[in-house]
């Protein structure tokens, strides 16, 4: 057992949300819980929502601290971090390393790490990865119970409070375009919205609380919905807080689980007699094709093939592996899908912690990579596909009316093309950058971004280049 004394904070960290500096004297008399994360992993995003589960269980004998240590060269920014960080509200301290300072000194090797600290300020035990709650609440539950009481004279730790402002949208994400309508996932407020395409609100999906509930659009509940696709008469919602899919019939606006448990885990593959028994792991994109319902799931780096007339579900591809490695099936890997398109059998995924766009044919299984190198390989360059380079893009629409791919390049604020077929990736001139886009979608010679940290929606008409906000419910 590592009993050494936990090292103090280095000085250049930045709290985003403490009034001062934490020192370790002011986590003395707790367990402590530190966290070593990353904002834009998935597995990050799940300990941080164990971490506070934990936090609320055990009360005052416990202190959750979380260091957010940056992966892509847009996350150096702490400004930028804590807006990211801000999509899940967390009521404990929460630090920028940037430089690493503070990863290196506890030796941290991979993203999440919880480094567990008892009441005299002793490192316990280093738990690495997102794996079960359950095992480190019991750890840090043996932890608490060897607590000796003691008077508390260090400073008290003071959090910021500071309130977010009140706009329609916060953090918008999927978007989808359908005749007149505009659908958009308002995920922050947990509520997906049915627009016309000027911006006003025609229905609201969910309650705009966060929750598990089917039925009346009023009264069902959502948690930190993502990406959304449509057909018909339906539309699917990755609900990746809840670690399901659901689907409203928009007919009548009633909601329901089509795949789901409320739980993350990986699904057994087969016939679905029961959608609520089926566990998966933050599904982040969709897509339709040909009947059946592709979902993209970020927290096993998976992509599932739902045959929605037959309700059965298949592994389509990917190794559980974070990793951009071609191959059939299972052989391949993938690293963070967070986004799918679809035409016939070709299913096109954006790999955001690959910084890669990937193709896998839906009848063979075969897993090509079109553009990225690798977890560790990321930039912006245009040109051909093996030069070429993203940034933890965040999304991708196939534009029905030419050969090629649009890409919500988020680490690069930009907007990118791939010709399909061969073709080069390309930037696309703007007359503004964007923020952190992480939805899209294409119909009629228009382009739909979700600019998800400017907390709003644009309008790109593909050709003549004008740009235009939509103003969704104001």
């Amino acid at each position: 057992m590592d009993a050494s004394l936990a090292p103090e904070f280095p000085t250049g960290l930045d709290w985003l949300n403490t009034t001062e500096p934490l020192r370790m004297a002011q986590l003395r008399g707790k367990v402590c819980a530190l966290a070593f994360i990353n904002a834009g992993s998935a597995w990050s995003t799940q300990r941080l929502n164990d971490l506070a589960h934990l936090h609320a269980r055990h009360g005052e004998r416990l202190n959750v601290v979380a260091v957010h240590v940056p992966k892509f060269d847009h996350e150096r920014d702490a400004r930028r971090a804590g807006r990211r960080l801000r999509r899940q509200k967390f009521d404990f301290p929460v630090a920028h390393d940037a430089d690493w300072a503070a990863w290196q000194q506890f030796g941290i090797e991979a993203w999440p790490t919880v480094v567990l600290i008892d009441g005299e300020g002793r490192i316990r035990e280093r738990v690495v990865g997102d794996g079960p709650v359950r095992p480190l609440d019991a750890r840090v539950a043996e932890l608490v119970a060897e607590l000796v009481p003691r008077s508390r004279s260090a400073r008290p730790i003071e959090l910021r409070r500071g309130g977010e402002p009140g706009l329609p949208l916060r953090f918008p994400v999927g978007i989808a375009a359908s005749g007149s309508y505009l659908y958009l996932v308002d995920s922050n407020h947990h509520r997906v919205l049915e627009c016309d395409q000027g911006g006003r609100v025609v229905r609201q999906f969910g309650s705009g609380g966060p929750g598990f509930i089917d039925g009346p659009m009023e009264l069902a509940a959502f948690n930190r919905p993502h990406g959304i696709a449509i057909e018909r008469d339906l539309l699917y919602i990755a609900d990746s807080g809840n670690h399901a899919v659901r689907r409203v019939q928009l007919r009548t606006g009633d909601v329901d689980t089509v795949l789901g448990a409320g739980r993350p885990g990986t699904p057994e593959t087969g016939q679905v007699a029961d959608p609520r028994a089926v566990t998966l792991d933050q599904p982040r994109g969709l897509a339709l094709a040909a009947g059946r319902l592709f979902v993209a799931s970020a927290g096993d780096n998976r992509v599932w093939d739902y045959d929605l007339a037959r309700h059965e579900l298949s592994l389509l591809a990917g190794s559980g592996k974070l990793d951009v490695a071609d191959g059939t099936g299972e052989a391949a890997s993938f690293a963070e899908p967070v986004s799918l398109a679809a035409v016939q059998q070709m299913v096109y995924v954006c790999d955001a912690a690959g910084s890669a766009v990937r193709s896998v044919n839906a009848r063979t299984r075969q897993v090509q990579t079109l553009v990225g190198q690798g977890p560790w390989t990321f930039g912006r360059v245009d040109g051909q596909r093996v030069d070429a380079r993203l940034q933890q893009p965040q999304a991708i629409a196939l534009d029905p009316g030419a050969p090629r791919l649009w890409i919500a390049d988020s680490g690069n604020d930009c907007l990118r093309t791939l010709r399909l077929g061969g073709g080069e990736l390309a930037s696309v001139e703007l007359p503004r950058p964007l923020h952190g886009p992480s939805g899209l979608a294409v119909a009629d010679d228009v382009v739909w971004i979700a600019d998800t940290e400017a907390h709003a929606v644009l309008r790109l008409d593909a050709r003549t280049g004008a740009l235009q906000h939509v103003p969704i419910g104001e």
